[in-house]
């Protein structure tokens, strides 16, 4: 049972059902419907726990060469792939189908989307392409839409400023990630920038550009008439504390530098959410 669990990736499914609770909230029109919201998280938590499961299937051999995954159930033998495949078949289907028969058809697609850019696009590329960070961003900002749609947001303007802001905001946190780890993602042989950046300006220079590419974005929610003033400061606030983040790891990249990121951009994005829940306007 807990090597199930462990499958499902507990850490990173917990940051979806916030960005989906946070979507969601800001969808909604006049009062946030409790059991729509449960039933919403409910179906995410399936659909995200099976993706992380179906991609640490496909990723078992490549989990048994890393240090830091080879005690993970595939690897270290605590669960079989018969087993985990069942598993994480079962959740996802049954996720997908849930959220069509109890929120709406829309958020079940989009549910079903993020599901095959992980495992089937972004999973494959990692051993392919470096630019496999960029394709694995998008299911990375999809539940925030989800969210969104499951409350009766339309995709609009407001909904791809969203996705945008998840998407511009992994950029750096797993680069920052990628270059720590950069011994470990080599032996594995998955094709990250950070694998052939041992000075880390390759990637001190992508993060940084994504830093500052996410700032301005992070101030449309205002400018769309989604949050009010009080976000716009705090999102600019934030973003300079990224933006000078990526900096450092740009001027010269060192563990130091590149954990500071890592950490900054962990504490950037509840913040920037709890900002715009906190300053919704009132529809």
């Amino acid at each position: 049972m807990v090597a199930l669990l462990e499958l499902t990736k507990p850490r990173i499914t917990q940051l979806v059902l916030l960005t989906a609770a946070a979507g969601f909230y800001l969808g909604a029109e006049d009062r946030v419907d409790l059991l729509l919201l449960a039933n919403t998280l409910i179906g995410t938590a399936l659909v995200a726990g099976g993706t992380n499961a179906w991609n640490q299937i496909r990723e078992r051999d490549v989990d048994s060469r890393m240090a830091r995954t080879r005690r993970r159930p595939l690897p270290s033998g605590r669960l079989t792939t018969r087993a985990a495949i069942w598993f994480a078949s079962a959740i996802t289907a049954g996720g997908v189908a849930y959220l069509g028969v109890t929120v709406n058809v829309l958020t079940a697609a989009l549910a079903l989307l993020t599901f095959a850019s992980y495992v089937l696009l972004y999973t494959p590329l990692k051993r392919k392409t470096s630019l496999n960070t960029l394709v694995g961003a998008v299911p990375g900002a999809l539940p925030i839409v989800g969210g969104w749609t499951a409350a009766g947001g339309s995709l609009g303007v407001a909904a791809a400023a969203l996705f945008w802001i998840l998407f511009l905001w992994q950029l750096p946190h797993f680069l920052a990630l990628a270059w720590l780890y950069r011994d470990d993602y080599r032996a594995g042989g998955l094709r990250m920038l950070s694998v052939a950046d041992d000075d880390g300006r390759d990637t001190g220079r992508m993060a940084l550009l994504y830093a500052v590419a996410l700032l301005p974005i992070s101030l449309l929610p205002t400018l769309l008439g989604v949050t009010g003033a009080w976000y716009f400061f705090g999102a600019l606030l934030l973003g300079v504390g990224y933006v000078a983040a990526g900096t450092g790891l740009l001027v010269g990249a060192t563990p130091a530098r590149a954990w500071r990121l890592f950490f900054v951009s962990i504490l950037y994005l509840p913040a920037l959410l709890t900002l715009m829940v906190l300053d919704k306007v009132a529809a």
